[in-house]
């Protein structure tokens, strides 16, 4: 079998046989041997009697969510093509011919795009139109590179080794997204269609919910770029910091009638801290969902990764622990000179401060290096007969 287009369904009894009709004509128009199958989120009105009587095939989800219902489906689908899109009569099924010459050219994915395609009046919340899809395109391209200009576009098509390699794990509206940025990310061919959006055909507000769900997607973007939420942060809040304490560590630094003193040495190494922090946290988020297959690992990740061992870890912060224990000892003798009592702190604190900077980093760089260790530890899969 050539094709198979797959919708999701929860009580969709109004529109579900208008785009099941659709999607047969569309197959018998184009000549393909295909099926047409519903990935029920379990409905309580007719939309399972529909589906049937209309040769569909249902396969009961009960775990429910967008992507839960599509994924089974898929999972149960059997064409060497899936095409997928909503079943509220707001996607044309009726024209999948641009899909189907896309994917037998040997494009992964193909992506409808309704800006090009045309958005018929009141088929798009305003908000969605020029704030929504707009917005998480553009930050889809900058963050995964994402080569499409509307990234939550319901009606695509894909190939089953496409599919398979994506290996998606969301069960909710994210499944859109992480569908397009795991295809970006594996390097598979990528493109676009026009299609067309109308008014749904419901006699109820949309499971959708525009601001709600669009933070869903914007959140599990930022969760799958730890390079973007993490590490870049983390190496900028690092490089000022240093700059701020290499700055004031031998005296005030003057500029015209702004001086920068040990105050301002103190918060330079509270950004190192945290920027230090981040960027770990970018590294083990970064390992952490490689192991898990939640996110593959780029080529930027995989040098990184060969570049940081545990050794390199443990052995950089004992070096760093030791520096600060150095100078944390100098500051002791100082103070004993003076017979411990009252000291400068200006003259103090210049030691004091970054010496207590590095014996912090140094205990953080070990235990990152252990936290790294156990991420990298070979280990069984657990088998569904150890359970």
């Amino acid at each position: 079998m050539e094709l198979s287009i797959v919708m999701p369904c929860l009580n969709e009894e109004l529109t579900l046989g208008t785009c099941i009709e659709k999607a047969l004509a569309s197959l018998q128009a184009l000549g393909i041997e295909g099926e047409i199958v519903i990935g029920d989120n379990g409905s309580t009105d007719r939309s399972i009697a529909i589906a049937e009587s209309l040769g569909a095939r249902v396969v009961h989800v009960p775990i429910r969510g967008y992507g839960a219902a599509l994924y089974h489906a898929t999972q149960a689908a059997v064409g060497r093509f899936i095409i997928m899109g909503d079943s509220d009569d707001s996607y044309d099924f009726s024209n999948l011919g641009p899909f189907v010459e896309r994917l037998r050219a040997g494009d992964d994915l193909v992506m409808g795009n309704r800006f090009q395609g045309g958005i018929a009046p009141g088929a798009m919340p305003w908000k969605n139109r020029y704030i929504g899809n707009p917005v998480l395109s553009a930050i889809g391209k900058v963050l995964f590179g994402c080569p499409v200009g509307d990234f939550h576009c319901g009606l695509r098509g894909f190939s089953r080794e496409a599919f398979d390699r994506m290996d998606l794990r969301t069960t909710g509206m994210e499944y859109a997204s992480e569908m397009v940025i795991k295809a970006t990310l594996t390097e598979m061919v990528v493109s676009e269609v026009p299609t067309t959006l109308s008014p749904d055909g419901r006699d109820r507000p949309p499971h959708l919910r525009p601001w709600r769900d669009g933070w869903r997607h914007l959140r599990f973007m930022l969760l799958y770029s730890p390079r973007w939420l993490f590490f870049y942060p983390g190496i900028a809040l690092t490089v000022l910091g240093l700059l701020l304490v290499l700055l004031t560590s031998r005296d005030a630094f003057t500029v015209g009638e702004l001086s920068l003193d040990i105050t301002t040495m103190l918060y330079g190494c509270a950004f190192v801290l945290l920027g230090h922090q981040l960027s770990a946290i970018s590294v083990l988020t970064s390992e952490y969902a490689a192991r898990e297959g939640l996110r593959p690992r780029s080529k930027w990740g995989a040098k990184l990764s060969r570049a940081i061992s545990l050794e390199f870890l443990v052995l950089t912060g004992l070096a760093l622990f030791t520096v600060g224990i150095v100078g944390s000892m100098y500051a002791v003798s100082e103070w004993g000179e003076m017979g411990f009592g009252t000291l400068d702190p200006r003259t103090i604190l210049r030691i004091a401060i970054p010496s207590v900077l590095a014996t912090i980093l140094g205990v953080q760089g070990i235990i990152f290096g252990l936290l790294l260790g156990v991420l990298r530890l070979a280990v069984r899969k657990l088998e569904l007969t150890d359970a």
